[in-house]
């Protein structure tokens, strides 16, 4: 008598992520890599990670006036079609404005919501006034605006009124005589960042995490994961360009300046997306039910390449890997416009991974959305490698790709 063995093998996404990748990819969020700032993310985590699998072959494009990076999978391979993946490392902060008598700090809140500041530990980077040219970083220090509930007014106690950004301050326990100047001995100076002190760890929920700056070190981990993925592969059809982007908080300027100079033909941006379905207090504004754990989403809309959206989409469908159709209008808001900001000639998309709380210290997500796009776009490169009989895509499909929406 035989017994049937009717198991199926699960896919990637289906199965908890391995915990050395779950460590590599706390590694990348923890890096303090702020807004000009991002080369401890980008040279001092992804860099030596890529080195540690990427063929001799490979090449780096580094640049002088920010700190991203490029792994180009066929340096000075300009007859093959490019592909540029970019994630960007910086990270949202707060910067030092103005140290008073008493001893406050008060802070920039950027672009973080001011009431979900108050109370977290952060760390501040400052340069060592003992050693000159050679940063610092504080521990220990909170957010703070209104000292405590006693010295509130009666709207913010109901909640009727809430925390103005030039309230909020930063904690750092000082007492005695000359209070500024002990805050200014530490080494403080307008403009130095701060970050949120949250690494990520595992949630309540099976394959859920939380904790700070998911946006967009998420977007570096999954370009890094992706390069591992195909790094032996041997897809000499097409040229690949791994991209740690900079300064996307503040206008997507990093990568602007990357595509400017390497003028890729495909490009793709990878960063966090909304949970609209969980989202508190929006139900009215009828938004796009994108869920965390039901697959990573593909941008529509806006200066999208609808060739690249049912590329993509094919090949999910082929390979059973969830995913979710998001859109936008005008702007996709993230590195996706960087091309069309540049004024070079790439077919764009946007992928995304739905997260909660974003921008605040508890941001969470679903690591099984963030390994269905690794192998989402991993197969995407293989199948651009695959076309033409296996000579892979050319720019001519790209040029006589464009959806005709007469011939129907």
């Amino acid at each position: 008598m035989s017994i049937e063995n009717n198991t199926e093998q699960k896919h990637a996404w289906q199965t908890t992520m391995p915990h050395d990748q779950f460590a590599f990819m706390k590694k990348v969020l923890a890096s303090p890599s702020p807004i000009g700032f991002e080369a401890a993310m980008s040279y001092g985590v992804i860099k030596p990670e890529f080195e540690s699998f990427m063929p001799a072959g490979w090449g780096v494009h580094q640049f002088k006036g920010n700190a991203g990076l490029v792994f180009d999978s066929h340096p000075g391979r300009d007859d093959l079609v490019s592909v540029m993946i970019v994630g960007h490392a910086d990270k949202i902060r707060m910067q030092v404005r103005k140290i008073d008598d008493d001893g406050k700090v008060w802070i920039n809140t950027d672009s973080f919501l001011p009431t979900t500041l108050i109370g977290h530990e952060v760390k501040v980077f400052c340069q060592n006034p003992d050693e000159a040219g050679r940063f610092k970083v504080i521990e220990g220090c909170t957010v703070e605006a209104l000292g405590a509930i006693h010295f509130s007014t009666p709207a913010q106690r109901t909640g009727e009124q809430g925390i103005k950004p030039e309230s909020i301050y930063l904690e750092l326990h000082t007492h005695g005589e000359d209070r500024k100047a002990q805050v200014e001995a530490l080494g403080l100076r307008p403009g130095d960042p701060i970050l949120l002190d949250r690494p990520i760890k595992h949630g309540v929920s099976q394959d859920t995490f939380y904790g700070a700056y998911l946006d967009n070190g998420l977007g570096c981990f999954s370009v890094t994961e992706i390069a591992r993925l195909v790094a032996d592969e041997g897809l000499d059809n097409v040229r690949v360009l791994y991209t740690i982007a900079t300064h996307e908080e503040i206008g997507r300027f990093g990568s602007t300046q990357l595509v400017g100079e390497l003028k890729p033909d495909v490009l793709i941006a990878t960063d966090v997306n909304h949970d609209y379905e969980a989202a508190p207090g929006i139900g009215n504004r009828k938004m796009n039910p994108l869920k965390m754990g039901d697959g990573f989403t593909i941008g529509r809309g806006s200066v999208t390449s609808e060739f690249l959206v049912q590329s993509l989409e094919n090949v999910c469908r082929e390979q059973d890997i969830p995913y979710q159709l998001d859109f936008s209008g005008r702007d996709m808001g993230t590195d996706g416009m960087a091309a069309a900001l540049a004024g070079v000639d790439s077919a764009a998309i946007t992928i995304g991974y739905p997260i909660r709380n974003m921008h605040t210290s508890s941001e969470s997500a679903h690591t099984g959305d963030l390994l269905a796009s690794i192998h989402a776009l991993a197969g995407l490169l293989r199948q651009f490698n695959s076309l033409n009989d296996g000579k892979g895509i050319t720019r001519d499909d790209l040029k006589n790709s464009h959806i005709r929406l007469d011939h129907i």
